[in-house]
């Protein structure tokens, strides 16, 4: 029996259940393995190390089994065409993945500006036990990123910008942009969601960043990942093509990954890294900011441009 596409038919509501169950189940049994084998390798040895390698492994483990084989899988079961149904087939020129990737750095200071403004929220008093829980957890996880990007070696470089950056960019962005943002757009749910008033499908691309931001767990930083999110979600309805949102999802950590390991070999302060577009240069961060704006406008503009230009050529 021939597996491509056999579930092409059914209701995209249906297609995102079963989505969403593989990934839970393929999440609680890696999380299961994970913890075993944890304490097997901590109870046989007692090396500082081990706690970093063991969690670089648990890094690359959970973003092949999560993130990057179910997406190949629904897509095999979803659609004739695979490839096509999670937008890798369309090419991205360099006239278009330049100008997003230029983006990208122009908003590395907004985006810092708008981490900023976010961690100034304050929850009202009756929820202080859940932003407490917050903040300790906004904690555990700086620190586990600090253990991560803790390498003063050109090697250890590499593979924290494949681990840090390539691979989440390339998973991530088939999950989130290439699976979850297509089945909330397709037309049955899109109707539903919009009453079918927009094209572009807006509460798609939303709906999926904000599911994109609250995964990470990082709550702190919960605003500026979710427009971030709905960025990358923009850049594949206009394009079509999930090379661009990768290519900017990798540029985006690649950078954090590159600044750590600088601060780390020039003894660099990386708090006041992490802080340009903020106090003293909140200039930049606003600067950086109206610039991406204009950036995203010209974008768009110049892919409607080339849109209707290709059309013409392809009508004569």
């Amino acid at each position: 029996m021939k597996l491509r596409g056999i579930l092409a038919d059914i209701h995209p509501i249906l297609q995102l259940i079963l989505f969403v169950m593989l990934v839970l189940g393929i999440l609680l049994f890696f999380a299961t393995s994970a913890m075993l084998v944890s304490i097997l390798l901590n109870t046989l040895f007692d090396l500082q190390l081990l706690d970093v390698v063991n969690l670089k492994w648990q890094q690359f483990l959970s973003m092949v089994t999560v993130f990057l084989i179910p997406p190949f899988l629904v897509a095999y079961l979803f659609s004739k065409k695979p490839l096509d149904w999670l937008c890798l087939s369309q090419k991205a020129s360099w006239k278009v993945i330049l100008p997003a990737m230029v983006i990208m750095l122009l908003a590395l200071p907004a985006i810092s500006l708008l981490s900023h403004l976010n961690q100034q929220i304050i929850l009202p008093d009756f929820l202080e036990p859940i932003e407490a829980w917050m903040k300790s957890k906004e904690e555990a996880l700086a620190d586990t990123t600090k253990q991560f990007l803790s390498v003063k070696s050109y090697g250890g470089l590499v593979i924290n910008i494949l681990l840090m950056a390539l691979l989440p960019a390339i998973a991530e962005e088939l999950t989130f942009r290439g699976v979850l943002q297509r089945l909330f757009a397709s037309r049955k749910v899109h109707n539903q969601l919009s009453e079918g008033r927009w094209r572009v499908p807006h509460v798609a691309i939303w709906i999926t960043a904000i599911i994109f931001s609250a995964i990470h767990f990082q709550f702190y930083g919960f605003i500026p990942r979710m427009l971030m999110g709905a960025l990358f979600g923009y850049m594949l309805a206009w394009t079509g093509s999930i090379w661009v949102p990768m290519t900017m999802h990798f540029v985006n950590n690649a950078m954090a990954v590159i600044l750590y390991f600088v601060a780390e070999r020039t003894g660099w302060d990386m708090d006041k890294v992490d802080a340009i577009g903020t106090g003293n240069t909140l200039w930049l961060g606003v600067v950086s900011l109206v610039l991406t704006i204009v950036g995203i406008y010209m974008f768009r503009r110049s892919t409607t441009i080339r849109s209707a230009s290709s059309r013409m050529s392809r009508g004569s």
